[in-house]
């Protein structure tokens, strides 16, 4: 299972054309609100050069990247809360992603419509931001709703959800995102509730060719403590339809030092807060992303389920390790594997072999 990101925005924002540049994917892209309507989903693989090393080491036959699921969600517009513009749809399908990117249109083409007429980053990026938070607000009210007959039995636990429950509202009344929310305990019960506003964001500015990300734009990010990242959406989908030597070439000229795709991806990776191990033998050497702190059985786990079931010990050594020696067997002969417990915290670089009882 690969962890997602959803790409929310106004309409017309860029995100399919955004869709398209990191997936490859074709999505439909019109002139006009609402193209998509069912979300559409890719998977794009995070580029590591430590994982042709270890297969080669490995002598592995094949390798598969880590990956991250990028979802392309319709756009909302003002009152999606209410259900405008197929809005309570579109907010369930929110709720089924791990981060957000939210698309934010910097670009001034007068040939594509914008639905508030103008184009203004902060306000846009804002009025998309409003209706989250009043999604959650129905979410939250619904939820004390039921809450308050819990109340009346008089156990202290249930009063506590209250408290913590009238934080997270009186905190998304004033504007403030469910996961800048001070109180643990209260980003805790919105996690649970699965709020729009907990889940970790990064503003997309979806820039024209050679432009930087609008001064606007970036206070507002700063302020809703959260990166943002310039992207030219329409450049790199065209520039995804180029072979290597082509692409290369091209970006030689224009004078860009590297792959914004994979660094728009592995800012993604990040905002998810995940690391990647590797499990290799002769048939396969795969990168797997998993979240910070995942212990060695839960990682047994990512593999198959068979493992964590039966597991009795992980055999470690980092990636970097393991290309010094040359070997599996240099780096054991070095005293370079370690012995590690279900309880290990895996770490970013990890090769792991998982011994387990059938």
């Amino acid at each position: 299972m690969a962890y997602s990101c959803g790409l929310v925005g106004l309409p017309n924002a860029g995100k399919s054309t955004l869709f398209r540049a990191l997936t490859g994917v074709p999505a439909e892209v019109g002139n006009y609100p609402f193209t998509t309507v069912a979300p559409q989903r890719g998977q794009v693989p995070i580029e590591d050069e430590r994982l042709s090393g270890v297969a080669r080491v490995m002598g592995s036959a094949r390798i598969t990247p880590a990956v991250v699921e990028v979802v392309d969600v319709a756009g909302l517009v003002e009152g999606a809360s209410q259900g405008q513009g197929l809005g309570n749809r579109f907010l369930a399908q929110i709720r089924e992603v791990d981060a957000l990117f939210h698309v934010v249109r910097c670009f001034g083409d007068p040939g594509v419509v914008h639905v508030t007429g103008e184009v203004s980053p902060a306000r846009d990026a804002e009025l998309v931001d409003t209706e989250l938070m009043l999604g959650d607000l129905e979410t939250l009210g619904r939820y004390e709703t039921r809450l308050s007959a819990l109340v009346k039995t008089g156990e202290p636990r249930w009063k506590e959800e209250a408290g913590r429950a009238r934080l997270l509202r009186e905190s998304l009344g004033k504007g403030v995102p469910a996961r800048l929310v001070a109180d643990e305990g209260a980003r805790t019960l919105a996690a649970s509730l699965n709020l729009l506003t907990v889940k970790p964001v990064l503003y997309v500015a979806n820039v024209g060719e050679g432009d930087d990300i609008p001064a606007d734009l970036a206070r507002y990010a700063s302020r809703q403590q959260a990166p943002v990242y310039a992207f030219a959406a329409r450049l790199e989908a065209e520039l995804g339809e180029m072979d290597a030597v082509e692409r290369a070439a091209l970006l030689e000229d224009l004078g860009w030092p590297g792959d914004a795709r994979q660094g728009l991806v592995r800012a993604g990776a990040e905002l998810l807060g995940l690391i990647t191990f590797f499990t290799a033998n002769e048939n396969e050497c795969r990168a797997r992303a998993v979240p910070r702190g995942t212990t060695a059985v839960e990682a047994a786990a990512r593999v198959h389920t068979d493992m964590a079931r039966g597991f009795i010990r992980a055999e470690v050594v980092p990636a970097a390790d393991l290309l010094a020696a040359g070997s599996c067997q240099a780096a054991r002969e070095r005293g370079l594997v370690r012995t590690e417990g279900r309880d290990y915290r895996v770490q970013d670089g990890d090769v792991l072999l998982f011994r387990f009882q059938r």
